[in-house]
């Protein structure tokens, strides 16, 4: 690296937001440091450098990018006679031979569109060859996302879709989307307005197609801990390396854009710059660091002894290996954290806790890509073994504005629980993360888990827009939104997060 891109990084980190003058030059030190030390990622395997992957501009795939993955968009067609009396549309795709896979979704043209009917996909194993069972895929995917009203939701490259689902490798994919046939239903604009019903249930969304996502390549993929010669040749060099990461872990690369740079800045006021993971911290090293954060709308430690929750260990972007070139630049922020919303992803639960980066990223590229949202939606996930991971870039501990709860992003966060929790019991380990995480998070702006708070609606069909809202402090997705999620077992679960949380904060 020559020094005068360390200094344009210099002075790049200086505009960060909650990067200060001293720091970025610290920063930028230790970046030099980084960079020189850590190799660059392999190519998409089977993909010619320089050549275009389905998804992403020609040249964006080379040896040398940070994280190899992709998108293929394939259009449905119909299967049935949509003419004939008495036919329900339904459209479909049967293909075989493809490029690995292993994350699945239907998207169409209008986010303002639903989807009434149901879609089932099976797909064929590159391990054994053998197809899988027929799988639901859940259809009211709507309920997530960002306001109307936003630059982010009127981008102009938002699309309606279905929750992704997780299936493993996979190189062949059989899809159905069959209509249900009867009544009539609203579009999203109108059931937020309460405008008339305006569309038949017999017809499908226009412009369907199938979302075949391929993560990329981690480490330890099938669960073991091995390591790739990428990591062993970053330790070789000196780097170190944490011990405690998901065996998924990404190869290491250089943090050579500028969001790449952007994101880890965004966290310099908490841990190590470059970090793979934001290590944990008792209470009394909690409330040390809470006294020298100066983030808008932190509470003030001063007034009083806080009541706050030991941090919990949180695996950064980095970490799951975020391809910070696929969102959007810069960061939104909100004034303050004053609830949270959990959810589940409804990807399903075959994934294991060593794929769960795999299964992250995938979730990443569907809403980027697929969806069109700036980034992904949620500010956090947690996986089925507890886990805790960032999730939309702008920095854990700061009030980044996510696209999680239509009508109730604002002074909000979202935190996922990966799978599908509707008849499934969420693990134990799940329910323990979200609470040591809202213990923490919510302590950060002077917030009870046990208590409760109004905000005001961004529009939605429960509550109209500028409606103030009395909502528990955590809170289920339900609550702002008439949906399934976080479904009903793990919805069950949040009074005793409420509880567990509020006792790690010493209430």
């Amino acid at each position: 690296m020559t020094m005068s891109k360390i200094r344009h990084m210099r002075g790049f980190l200086t505009s960060c937001p909650g990067v200060s003058p001293l720091a970025a030059c610290s920063i930028g030190v230790a970046l030099a440091t980084a960079v020189a030390l850590a190799p660059a990622g392999p190519a998409v395997a089977g993909t010619p450098a320089g050549s275009a992957v389905a998804g992403m501009p020609a040249g964006s795939v080379t040896a040398g990018s940070a994280v190899p993955g992709s998108t293929r968009s394939l259009p449905l067609a119909p299967v049935s006679r949509e003419g004939a009396p008495g036919a329900v549309p339904e459209q479909g795709l049967h293909r075989t031979g493809l490029a690995r896979f292993a994350l699945v979704g239907v998207v169409w043209d209008d986010p303002a569109t639903e989807l009434h009917g149901r879609v089932q996909v099976r797909t064929r194993s590159v391990a054994t060859g053998e197809w899988s069972g027929w799988q639901d895929v859940e259809t009211h995917n709507a309920d997530h996302g960002a306001e109307t009203a936003t630059a982010e939701r009127s981008s102009g490259r938002v699309h309606g879709g279905t929750a992704p689902l997780w299936v493993g490798d996979s190189d062949g994919v059989d899809v159905r989307v069959r209509a249900d046939g009867t009544g009539e239903a609203r579009g999203m604009r109108g059931a937020s307005a309460g405008g008339p019903r305006s569309a038949l249930r017999s017809a499908l969304p226009s412009g369907l197609r199938l979302e075949l996502v391929d993560p990329g390549e981690g480490t330890g993929e099938t669960g073991g801990t091995e390591q790739t010669s990428e990591v062993k040749g970053v330790r070789d060099a000196g780097e170190a390396v944490p011990g405690n990461l998901p065996a998924d872990d990404p190869p290491r690369t250089a943090l050579d854009t500028e969001a790449a740079l952007a994101a880890s800045a965004a966290n310099a006021d908490i841990t190590d710059f470059g970090s793979y993971a934001i290590p944990e911290l008792d209470r009394q090293a909690t409330e040390r660091e809470l006294a020298r954060l100066q983030v808008p709308g932190l509470q003030d430690p001063a007034r009083a002894k806080p009541y706050i929750g030991p941090r919990p260990r949180i695996v950064t972007r980095r970490g799951w290996g975020a391809d910070e070139s696929l969102r959007e630049r810069g960061f939104v922020y909100t004034k303050a954290i004053k609830a949270a919303f959990v959810h589940h992803t409804a990807t399903g639960n075959t994934y294991t806790c060593a794929q769960a980066p795999s299964v992250i990223r995938s979730i990443y590229r569907y809403h980027v890509k697929s969806m069109g949202w700036r980034d992904i939606g949620y500010n956090f996930l947690v996986d089925k073994c507890g886990t805790l991971y960032e999730g939309r870039a702008g920095g854990v501990a700061k009030a980044v504005l996510g696209a999680h709860t239509l009508g109730f992003n604002t002074n909000s966060m979202g935190i996922a629980v990966i799978g599908t929790y509707t008849t499934t019991e969420p693990a134990g380990s799940a329910v323990t993360a979200v609470a040591r995480l809202t213990a923490w998070k919510l302590g950060l702006y002077g917030v009870n888990p046990r208590g409760k708070t109004y905000l005001t609606s961004g529009g939605g069909n429960l509550y109209p827009k500028g409606k103030s809202v009395r909502l528990n402090v955590i809170s289920g997705h339900r609550d702002g939104f008439a949906t399934e999620c976080p479904g009903k077992r793990l919805y069950a679960k949040l009074g005793t997060a409420r509880s567990s949380a509020a006792a790690y904060q010493g209430r």
